[in-house]
């Protein structure tokens, strides 16, 4: 079913209220979960700064996967940041949604694609910030004249389809697992029979689509490390 969104125009800006709702939770329940597991440090791990120490070291993982730790430890901080950012919200919409009126309030903030694709674009920018900033503009520039000069058009084209292909994957698989939560919600408010019959297939659906929200977490990641290895490293 669809449903619509509560707009508002400010200085001649329309802002979608839900996603600034959920943005903001999302920030919010990241924050805190950061802040909660590096409150008191120790030298022997537990609880939550146990999670969170397995956390970096897997993103370092990725990070040590795609470029050498001298060029990549600086990106650090950013794919945590990601990491935790995107699970976190792609999470967001799997209990329950919130409609008031026609207008849907509490979804993953993910399932909506301009927040993914302004993601994506945000992160092919800094690639782009980062090669010109360890390369120098010069030799940034001439990268994409290498290995030969008439490819230049294709790597331009590369570029928008990365911003497509990193964000619109991230909003396909989340959407898609909302919409079919959200028919199994539909069927369970049928009757009696309904309610019965949608209870399992929710739970299994539910299940996978918190795997999925973790694996799309990664992707998006391990792919901002990739295109990031692509800008800064001198053998690419």
């Amino acid at each position: 079913m669809e449903h619509g969104a509560y707009i508002v125009k400010f200085l001649g800006m329309t802002f979608n209220m839900s996603n600034v709702l959920m943005i903001s939770v999302a920030s919010l329940i990241t924050f805190l979960i950061a802040v909660t597991a590096t409150r008191s440090l120790k030298m022997q791990p537990t609880g939550m700064q146990n999670f969170i120490e397995w956390v970096i070291d897997f993103v370092k993982g990725i990070i040590g996967s795609t470029m050498d730790w001298k060029t990549g430890g600086r990106f650090l901080t950013l794919g945590l940041t990601l990491m935790m950012y995107i699970f976190v919200s792609n999470m967001l919409g799997l209990p329950f949604a919130v409609i008031i009126g026609d207008n849907l309030w509490w979804k993953s903030p993910t399932a909506d694609p301009t927040i993914t694709l302004t993601l994506a674009a945000m992160v092919v920018a800094l690639t782009h910030f980062y090669g010109i900033k360890l390369k120098g503009a010069g030799e940034y520039g001439r990268d994409f004249l290498r290995p030969m000069p008439f490819l230049l058009p294709l790597k331009i084209i590369e570029e928008f389809a990365n911003t497509l292909t990193l964000g619109l994957r991230l909003y396909g698989n989340i959407f898609a697992g909302e919409i079919l939560l959200g028919l199994l919600a539909g069927l369970a408010t049928t009757g009696i029979a309904g309610t019965l019959g949608a209870i399992v297939p929710t739970l299994l659906w539910q299940a996978f689509s918190v795997f999925v929200g973790t694996i799309q977490a990664f992707i998006f990641t391990m792919l901002t490390m990739v295109y990031m290895a692509h800008k800064v490293s001198h053998d690419h």
